[in-house]
């Protein structure tokens, strides 16, 4: 009894195209052909093909099936290689899953970090693109602590949001001083905030300079201004000098 390559195919659950790539990869033995020209699959092509798909369905990969041998030899080491990898695909996935339903909880855009997502709809756009950036240099701790302290809203922020790219240095200074104790309560009840480089998974060197690209393209000329007029005020003075 033999079989043709569409009988094969229909047999195992398999596709003409299928078969025909695993005999162009060395995975299924060519069968020999009849008078007419036909290819006459028998038993044994039958079994390895239905190895072949046994093996595909569990989720090995192509390159590896030829690794694994026939079906008498045991291949312990490649077994638990795919276990592991599908046991690392389901946390990912159950990630997935409760990162989703926060989103729906939340009505969050499907780009904000997760983190933000309870407090997404309170966000400009212009933060939500910083906290995007910022994901990619600061670590986990760091995103939380970010969250804990944009969490709380006053009107400097909405000011400073506000502000115009033109805005004269009188408003700059202004709201520069306003923000000044805010910054400074800030940075004693969050220390991460004085030095948010510091634990990034990137390196500090990388992540200060993405933080800073971050802040040339995102904010306008003046919001730029009042964030130096910050940096000013936030130095220590100097040792006076006797």
């Amino acid at each position: 009894m033999a079989w043709s390559t569409r009988q094969l195919a229909e047999l195992t659950g398999s596709t003409v195209k299928a078969i025909r790539h695993y005999h162009q990869i060395g995975l299924l033995d060519v069968p020999e052909r009849a008078a007419n020209g036909y290819k006459q699959y028998k038993i044994s092509h039958l079994l390895r093909l239905l190895q072949i798909k046994r093996l595909r369905d569990l989720g090995v990969p192509l390159s590896q099936v030829a690794a694994m041998g026939r079906a008498d030899e045991e291949p312990d080491e490649v077994i638990r290689v795919l276990d592991a990898e599908l046991a690392a695909t389901i946390e990912r996935l159950h990630r997935v899953r409760a990162e989703l339903a926060v989103i729906l909880r939340h009505r969050a855009p499907m780009h904000v970090p997760p983190e933000f997502a309870p407090i997404s709809q309170d966000l400009s756009d212009t933060n939500q693109s910083l906290f995007m950036v910022f994901s990619t240099v600061f670590s986990e701790e760091g995103m939380e602590e970010l969250r804990r302290i944009v969490s709380v809203r006053d009107d400097t922020g909405e000011e400073f949001e506000a502000l115009p790219p033109d805005a004269d240095d009188a408003t700059v200074e202004r709201l520069a001083e306003r923000i000044l104790p805010l910054v400074r309560r800030m940075r004693a009840e969050h220390p991460w905030s004085k030095d948010p480089v510091a634990d990034s998974p990137r390196g500090a060197e990388l992540a200060e300079n993405v933080m800073a690209h971050a802040a040339v393209e995102l904010y306008n000329p003046a919001q730029l201004r009042v964030l130096q007029r910050l940096n000013v005020l936030l130095e220590p003075p100097a040792p006076s000098r006797v």
